[in-house]
């Protein structure tokens, strides 16, 4: 390859391993949690302040099966090692841990979080394509995006030590979840989706207050918006939030219909 041909490839403008869309694919693991995401298949989930210990954590589990225990980043404090001693518990006790950040404007910090070991995280109030493309390139590794490698921790990294075995298997495996909070964020949520994004939450109370402002709105429910969401991305491989139901203080997690 000439130094020509070589410039025009990393700068992106020759042909790359993408999809139809010029986006990166995502492989995801046949069996993984991640699979069943995209199988819009139920996902349980408890929520637990990242202060809780290991006994803490055994009595949640004594009530069901858990998929992920749900760590409140952005309207709790958030302490570092707090939030790494609460990842390397779950993990332990067999159990991932979806992080819900501060701001979408931390959106560059994801590869930094998942050092400390989530193997989920939510980007709150989205709105922009630039924020989706800035989480997705901080929370995959390459060819996906552009997290760094360095950390010696990490959700099932002392399984793999080695740094391409274990960027491959954080690709296939772990979930990036955007949370959908605005009009302005429901109607352009077909441009915020790319094939890297695997979960639409939405925030009903912020969801709310923008409907409210908005008294002209094709939508007067939340329930109108998310149906909106959910039809506007018909084909498209992600998951869409649907119901949730109590079962012994484990919120059971439902998707909207493909």
């Amino acid at each position: 390859m000439n130094r020509r041909h070589f410039t025009m490839t990393v700068l992106g403008v020759g042909a790359g391993a993408l999809s139809a869309s010029g986006q990166p694919r995502a492989v995801v693991q046949s069996g993984s949690l991640k699979q069943r995401v995209h199988a819009r298949q139920p996902i349980r989930i408890a929520s637990a302040p990242t202060n809780s210990d290991r006994s803490r954590l055994q009595e949640i589990l004594k009530r069901g099966p858990v998929d992920l225990f749900h760590a409140d980043g952005q309207h709790a404090p958030l302490n570092e090692r707090e939030l790494l001693n609460f990842c390397t518990i779950a993990e332990e006790l067999g159990v991932g841990v979806r992080l819900r950040i501060k701001h979408p404007r931390q959106a560059f910090l994801l590869g930094n979080y998942a050092d400390l070991g989530p193997l989920a995280i939510v980007v709150p109030l989205v709105e922009d394509e630039q924020t989706v493309r800035e989480a997705i390139n901080a929370f995959y590794f390459p060819p996906l995006g552009r997290r760094s490698w360095g950390s010696v921790v990490g959700f099932k990294k002392k399984e793999r030590p080695d740094r391409l075995e274990y960027a491959q298997w954080w690709n296939a495996n772990a979930i990036l979840c955007l949370q959908i909070e605005s009009l302005r964020a429901a109607l352009n949520v077909r441009n915020l989706v790319k094939p890297a994004v695997d979960w639409i939450l939405f925030g009903p109370a912020d969801l709310s207050f923008d409907l409210e402002l908005h008294s002209h709105s094709p939508f007067k429910t939340v329930g109108e918006c998310a149906d909106y969401v959910a039809e506007q991305l018909k084909g498209v491989d992600v998951r869409v939030a649907g119901r949730n139901e109590n079962v012994n203080g484990i919120s059971v997690q439902h998707a909207k219909p493909a």
